[in-house]
């Protein structure tokens, strides 16, 4: 087991991110998971994974906030001293999203700005502060979506920022194979958790028009995705590099 390789999960404590950490502990790797208000659920999540024998911790940080980012990568330090027994990192995994569904004829500045803050501008400066402590050889997966591939209405920024973190990704890609760091994106179809209000968790008709459009005839639940995001940090995905991995089910084929 790659037991002394440590993951960065953002927003971790709930949803994908942290089917995210459990599937990384599961495979050996301890996990430093952020969240940005629900600090008893991430020390739930941190616990279920010490359970399975592997380390933890958890830190606030709203990753659409870049100039706290200084001071977060100090806590960090912190964090891998203390804990870890170490400086650095192997795997970052940028997670953290919220949904924002509104058409383009009534999306306000602010909203774009805080999807800009979140989806884009924070993943590309919090990937830059994490470089230095990112050991050579180390993996980013950044999540993307399904609607950066099709269009579905009402999700037009939000898609588009997505649609920036895939190109965004392939320049990363080139820019840090001199050290060994795979980076590929990982664009989760739609799935059942509180995402976007629960929209399709929670919304009889939407869940049964996605499932409807699915191959495999079902809508996604988070251990579709946290499953492929481990692999990826594993030495099986070694050679994976630069790509768009959407788990979707086969949804709008």
């Amino acid at each position: 087991m790659e037991n002394n390789k440590i993951a960065l999960v953002t927003g971790g404590s709930r949803g994908l991110g942290k089917d995210m950490a459990l599937s990384l502990a599961k495979k050996g790797i301890n996990v430093i998971l952020t969240y940005n208000s629900k600090k008893d659920e991430a020390l739930a999540v941190v616990a279920e994974i010490e359970k399975t024998g592997q380390k933890a911790a958890a830190l606030q940080l709203n990753t659409g906030e870049v100039k706290t980012f200084g001071k977060f990568f100090e806590e960090v330090k912190t964090v891998l001293k203390g804990t870890f027994n170490t400086d650095r990192f192997d795997f970052l995994i940028n997670n953290a999203g919220i949904g924002i569904n509104a058409p383009i004829a009534e999306t306000t500045e602010e909203q774009f700005d805080t999807l800009t803050n979140i989806h884009f501008k924070g993943v590309f400066f919090l990937t830059q502060k994490a470089l230095p402590l990112i050991n050579d050889g180390g993996r980013i997966v950044n999540l993307s979506s399904g609607l950066a591939r099709f269009s579905m209405p009402g999700f037009a920024a939000y898609a588009a920022m997505k649609g920036a973190i895939e190109t965004l990704s392939r320049y990363m890609a080139v820019e840090l194979g001199a050290r060994g760091i795979a980076v590929n994106v990982v664009a989760p179809g739609a799935i059942e958790t509180d995402f976007g209000g629960g929209l399709v968790r929670d919304n009889a008709h939407v869940n049964e028009h996605i499932a409807g459009i699915t191959a495999l005839g079902r809508v996604g639940k988070p251990d579709d995705i946290g499953s492929v995001v481990a692999f990826l940090c594993t030495d099986d995905a070694k050679w994976i590099n630069a790509q768009r991995i959407e788990v979707s089910g086969g949804i709008n084929l």
